[in-house]
């Protein structure tokens, strides 16, 4: 008898058969069906395009002039020279824009830089101070008409401090300064959303509808205005004590929010301005904010 012929191995013409096509071989040619012979799988009519991503343009960052980026990552307070290093050669560092790998790149202060996506501030010159401002102090650098103002307690500096928002004469509290004019221009622009906390004293009881009021928003007359957030933090005969939490920045504010649901402020507090807070800081001091604090209040304005 005559074994069988393997067809396995050979079909027409010697070529292998219901197998991978050879590595730089032809594709099989098939009919009108759109498949591949022997593979059973559907052979797409036009080949798939990959969508690429518009690049970023290369821009040269390094300055000759300038001082080398591991050195000024550290004198700002990143880590140790080595520990900036490794952040460079890691590809964690952004100079303008542009992921830098080299160290031995030189930049000048001044260039924008990012760590891990994180604003750093390298210009020694710039100045961030948070003042708790006490009570009857005007919020002006020189007031014209003789009142106790912020002037009287940094006039005597050498920086053109620009003060973040503003604060009643009766209200007291957290206010930032800086000579950061685009930070400072954000961090009080409604547009930045960025938050500011209060804590009001008025007469109580608080209704428990308040909150949810406030958070609706309230009509007044130069337009509405609503919270971002509201709690009772204490109640007590007669009072309590509420935290309003909003981004507007409108005068007067609070007050006349408060005032127009029937519970006017008695004493008012600024405790906090975006990420940064009035901590332990005594009426009429100030302390400089930590390279943290500069890196979170400038994620907090899109900067």
């Amino acid at each position: 008898m005559t074994p069988p012929k393997n067809r396995g191995n050979a079909g027409r013409g010697g070529r292998p058969q219901g197998g991978r096509p050879q590595q730089g071989g032809r594709p099989p040619q098939g009919g009108g069906s759109g498949r591949a012979r022997g593979t059973g799988t559907t052979r797409a009519s036009q080949p798939t395009q990959t969508k690429r991503e518009p690049q970023r343009p290369v821009v040269d960052v390094h300055d000759p002039d300038g001082v080398r980026l591991q050195k000024l990552l550290a004198a700002a307070g990143v880590g140790s020279r080595r520990v900036c290093e490794d952040l460079i050669a890691q590809g964690r560092v952004e100079v303008d824009g542009q992921v830098v790998r080299e160290l031995g790149v030189r930049i000048k202060a001044t260039q924008t830089v990012h760590v891990d996506g994180e604003r750093v501030q390298l210009d020694e010159s710039r100045v961030y101070l948070a003042f708790n401002k006490p009570l009857n102090v005007v919020t002006s650098m020189s007031d014209e008409l003789g009142r106790v103002d912020i002037g009287d307690y940094f006039g005597d500096r050498k920086e053109r401090l620009f003060h973040v928002g503003r604060l009643d004469a009766d209200t007291e509290g957290l206010l930032l300064l800086t000579n950061d004019g685009d930070l400072a221009h954000r961090l009080q622009h409604p547009r930045y959303g960025v938050l500011k906390t209060y804590l009001a004293q008025i007469p109580g009881p608080v209704p428990r509808d308040l909150g949810k009021r406030l958070r609706e928003g309230v009509e007044l007359e130069d337009g509405p205005v609503r919270v971002d957030s509201f709690r009772v933090v204490d109640s007590q005969p007669g009072k309590a004590i509420v935290e309003v939490v909003l981004h507007e920045g409108r005068k007067h504010i609070v007050r006349r929010m408060l005032a127009e649901v029937g519970h006017p402020v008695l004493s008012l507090v600024r405790t906090q301005v975006g990420p940064v807070r009035l901590g332990e800081t005594k009426p009429g001091k100030f302390r400089a904010l930590s390279s943290a604090e500069v890196a979170a209040l400038y994620k907090a304005a899109g900067l």
